[in-house]
């Protein structure tokens, strides 16, 4: 497996020549209306040299038909490769490209969402990589898409590549990915066929199970990962394709900063190494047929049931099939494709940096001797560059901005802010000054009447200029309305109702104390702390004598706490309640009846009047108008005549008859 990668590019590289002398030989107008000798033609990757041989011509002539095993509708294999030809992917990723996991309709409708992309270098990338970051979309100096390092984003619409349906010829398998050929025995997804793809609509299924177990592996994933076609599920795989298997870690054909044959040779002994010890494809077992541990999440693997098996950790080494996933970033594993390393498994991504250091300007694994660490990252020595100018930052002074490093002349350019004094930049060398959104040199932080510098002196500003104390206060000083002195720089002013003070000046009225930032009172131009108005002006209580601060009452104008107006006599509150007074002096109802009142000499209760009640009088007798009542009969007397008998009062009638009763 080690050396397979080399034989299966060399083949199509000769694959490439021969077919170059033939269209050379066959086609020489051709050739020649592509602009294309046979020294470049021979240099072209071997899928874009094939999609340049087969594609229609401009011109509408038919092309050549292409040598396939397969009866393909070469109409549509033409149309489809001239729409892959606009593309900007990977220049080698097209020389397995026929994909057979799609249908001739999964495939028309992922051509009409095709779009063209410039990646990430080595993450399907088509233009050879200059290792230099581009500038940013601001800086008006250079395209926004112009280099291939850390780059992703669409030439047409300039967002994400993952935003869009990836075309459908990019979709490869695994083993087309790795540059090798399946081990005997292992089956292969094939078009319309029961094990493949199509007939489930998913672009990727393991291979050697039935439509069954198919389905019962994919349930056991979670949704988001299931590669359906036309779903999410298939972007992801296609993404992850490219991620945990990178070409350039792959292949040297892919690598463009293997500088010396030292590090040639040692990026060899890597792939052979990992190929022969750690790469491995794994493979799902419908049916196990012993009880085993899952080595992910621990738990049980029952008997009969479905796990994915790792060959290089041994036929017993099983995990559920959604555990089956790197130790690193804990992404599913791509077409159950690993790299075994001390009993755990990595995607090859992961497994690669666990022994080289990876540059993240180029992605590529770094195999020189010498190479840069900062921002806690790894770079080639001459990949980590400025983020404007793409000058080399190793062994350089740098400034980080946004995340991005910057050459000091850059970022002086682009971030530095400009002297309000002398209109220069100011450079990092120098001190940044600022005070309300402008900035000076510390030289020219002057006083704009005296020019005497101003650093770590008090200053005023005024029309747009700064000015020292003294200056500003010969010329815009305002006075204190207390002691009628100016405010000088960095004093304290305090301001109510138009007026200004200094704040030793603004002072209580009586007591003289500053008020500071304590509340106070204004009264009559003048202004009090809370005690002193409330001593001189608050409303007291006409009994008690102390201030009413809530609540009181008032009676004859006059105030009272609540608690304060109570009867003279008893002390009941008579908030609230009927009273009344005697020489000025409230009484509740009933003090003031048993003290006042005239008493009934009938009941002998006293006769209040609350609530207009009347009552009678003869001859300093009195009576409540139920009382009056004659003392024979008990009749009510109210408004009749009547005759009195010593203490009693009687009807006429009953004074008759007990005068009658006397005489007899």
């Amino acid at each position: 497996m080690a050396s397979a990668p080399r034989p299966f590019l060399l083949g199509a590289l000769g694959l490439k020549r021969s077919l170059s002398d033939w269209l050379l030989r066959k086609t020489p107008q051709r050739a020649k209306d592509q602009n294309r000798s046979l020294a470049d033609l021979r240099n072209l990757a071997p899928g874009k040299f094939l999609r340049r041989l087969f594609r229609a011509p401009k011109d509408g002539g038919a092309p050549p038909k292409q040598p396939h095993e397969k009866k393909h509708d070469e109409k549509k294999h033409d149309e489809q490769e001239e729409g892959v030809s606009s593309c900007v992917h990977s220049p080698a990723s097209t020389s397995s490209e026929v994909v057979t996991s799609l249908t001739n309709g999964d495939l028309k409708r992922h051509q009409q969402h095709r779009h063209s992309h410039r990646e990430s270098v080595h993450i399907e990338q088509s233009s050879p990589p200059s290792a230099r970051r581009p500038t940013s979309a601001t800086s008006g100096k250079k395209p926004m898409v112009q280099s291939d390092v850390a780059i992703k984003v669409c030439v047409h619409c300039k967002c994400d590549r993952n935003e869009h349906d990836v075309d459908s010829n990019k979709v490869l398998t695994v083993y087309e990915r790795l540059g090798i050929k399946p081990k005997e025995g292992v089956a292969m997804p094939q078009k319309n066929n029961e094990i493949g793809t199509a007939g489930h609509g998913y672009t990727w299924v393991p291979p050697g199970l039935p439509r069954v177990k198919v389905e019962e592996y994919m349930n056991k994933l979670p949704n988001h990962v299931v590669p359906r076609v036309n779903s999410a599920g298939e972007k992801y795989r296609e993404k992850q394709l490219m991620v945990q298997l990178p070409r350039q870690d792959l292949s040297v054909s892919y690598c463009k900063h293997l500088r010396t044959a030292v590090e040639r040779r040692i990026y060899d002994e890597f792939v052979n190494s990992r190929n022969e010890v750690a790469l491995d494809i794994g493979y799902v077992n419908a049916t196990l047929t012993a009880t085993t541990e899952c080595r992910k999440c621990k738990g049980i693997l029952e008997k009969g049931t479905m796990a994915v098996i790792s060959p290089k950790l041994g036929d017993d080494a099983g995990w559920h099939p959604a555990c089956f996933s790197c130790e690193t970033c804990e992404q599913l594993l791509v077409d159950l494709t690993y790299c075994a390393r001390e009993d755990k498994i990595y995607c090859e991504r992961h497994y690669a940096e666990l022994h080289k250091p990876r540059c993240s300007a180029c992605d590529e694994l770094i195999f020189a001797g010498e190479y840069t660490k900062a921002m806690n990252k790894d770079w080639h020595s001459d990949h980590f560059c400025c983020w404007q100018c793409d000058v080399t930052l190793t062994g350089q002074r740098y400034i980080l901005r946004d995340e991005h490093p910057y050459c000091i002349k850059c970022y002086e350019e682009v971030f530095a802010n400009t002297c309000d004094e002398c209109s220069k930049a100011i450079g990092i060398d120098s001190k940044d000054l600022s005070y309300k959104d402008k900035h000076w040199h510390e030289e020219c932080f002057l006083c704009s009447m005296c020019r005497f510098s101003l650093v770590d002196q008090p200053f005023g500003s005024k029309n747009e200029k700064i000015f020292c104390s003294n200056c500003y206060d010969q010329a815009f000083a305002t006075r204190c309305d207390g002691c009628n002195e100016i405010f000088r720089a960095g004093m304290k002013k305090m301001e109510y109702k138009g007026k200004q003070w200094h704040d030793k000046c603004f002072c209580c009225a009586m007591c003289k104390t500053p008020i500071g930032t304590r509340s106070f009172i204004p009264k009559n131009d003048e202004v009090f702390c809370s005690n002193c108005y409330e001593e001189k002006f608050a409303t007291r209580c006409c009994k008690c004598k102390k201030v009413i601060n809530s609540g009181g009452v008032t009676y004859k104008n006059e105030p009272w706490h609540r608690e304060c107006f109570c009867c003279t006599n008893c002390d009941a509150s008579l908030a609230g309640q009927r009273f009344t007074s005697k020489d000025d002096k409230p009484y509740c109802a009933n003090c003031y009846g048993e003290l006042f009142a005239k008493r009934c000499s009938a009941c002998v209760k006293p006769i209040t009047g609350i609530g207009g009640a009347k009552f009678i009088s003869f001859e300093d007798r009195h009576w409540h108008n139920d009382c009056f009542i004659c003392a024979q009969c008990t009749a009510s007397l109210v408004g009749k005549g009547f005759i009195t008998d010593g203490a009693d009062i009687l009807c006429p009638e009953c004074a008759k008859a007990r005068l009658m009763a006397a005489n007899a």
